[in-house]
């Protein structure tokens, strides 16, 4: 596939978004709630790049601090809330860049002493990255070019929670998440007050063949009292006030910070079987953010 990456790094957008800080809140002008036209891929004149990470470092090398923080453990006593088998960790061998553009996040069968939460080491370790913080945006195009891992028990998710409120009040944008167990398919789901985890709003989008064979773009456009999510620059699944449960809050005219992560386990996705493969490898290409350009 071809990468249309360019030179621009992170660092170079510090100027913007100065990185340490939380990036501005992105205004958009409203819009009809009837059928999009959703615009086409960029680059294209209806939007501006505000921010990206090419993941350009040397290899071996990790994400720049300023920009993403690293979850550490196997919170909580259920698993980060779905029994999950990894422990995260923010080691090399779990996070790094591969020196050709690519961030890896790399699932690896644990030999350490790392408690899980059902009382004994964890199977495996992972990594969890987030812009908590220091990159968040409220409307946009919000973009990662990714290629996940193959094999039963992995799920690896690109999303984004609400820099307010506790879960799941402040809202969370699941943009994808795949499951090992269901090669084809990718899915993009919201949650909030009322409407999160097995109640979350959320469609599939089935490919004809395993998403693991190749780098995919994911992406949601975010306009106030919207949501779309698009792979590979086609919608597939549209959220507005209109489509919550009765009586439930719409909470996402709000920042939201990004994360990136490769689960192991858990209730969804199940376990790693006997065929399954490690390290199991996410390749995250780019993660690109646009605004949209007010219309005249």
């Amino acid at each position: 596939m071809n990468n249309p990456k360019t030179n621009r790094t992170a660092l170079t957008l510090g100027l913007i978004c100065a990185l340490s800080v939380s990036c501005a809140a992105w205004a958009t002008q409203p819009l009809s709630s009837a059928a999009l036209p959703i615009p086409a891929t960029p680059p294209d004149p209806r939007w501006t790049l505000i921010w990206q990470d090419e993941f350009s470092g040397a290899a071996g090398t990790q994400p720049d601090e300023r920009t993403w923080n690293y979850d550490y453990g196997n919170a909580d006593a259920n698993g980060w809330g779905n029994q999950e088998l990894q422990f995260y960790t923010r080691d090399a061998a779990n996070v790094r860049l591969d020196g050709q553009g690519h961030l890896e996040i790399r699932a690896l069968k644990n030999t350490a002493d790392l408690a899980c939460w059902h009382g004994d080491p964890c199977a495996y370790t992972s990594a969890r990255l987030t812009t908590r913080n220091k990159v968040t945006f409220t409307n946009g195009r919000i973009e990662a070019r990714i290629q996940v891992p193959p094999g039963a028990g992995y799920w690896p998710a690109f999303w984004s929670l609400g820099q307010s409120g506790k879960w799941p009040d402040g809202g969370e944008i699941d943009i994808m998440e795949w499951l090992g167990r269901e090669p084809n398919t990718v899915y993009g789901t919201l949650h909030g007050p009322g409407y999160s985890g097995a109640q979350g709003l959320s469609q599939s989008k089935t490919l004809g063949r395993a998403a693991s064979d190749g780098y995919h773009t994911f992406a949601v456009i975010k306009r106030p009292r919207e949501i779309v999510w698009l792979l590979d620059g086609v919608p597939y699944h549209r959220v507005t006030p209109d489509d919550l449960p009765a009586g439930r809050a719409w909470v996402f005219e709000q920042p939201f910070y990004l994360l990136l992560n490769l689960a192991v386990g858990g209730q969804w996705p199940g376990p790693p079987n006997a065929s399954t493969v490690f390290p199991g490898v996410m390749k995250v290409d780019y993660v690109r953010v646009w605004k949209e350009n007010a219309t005249p």
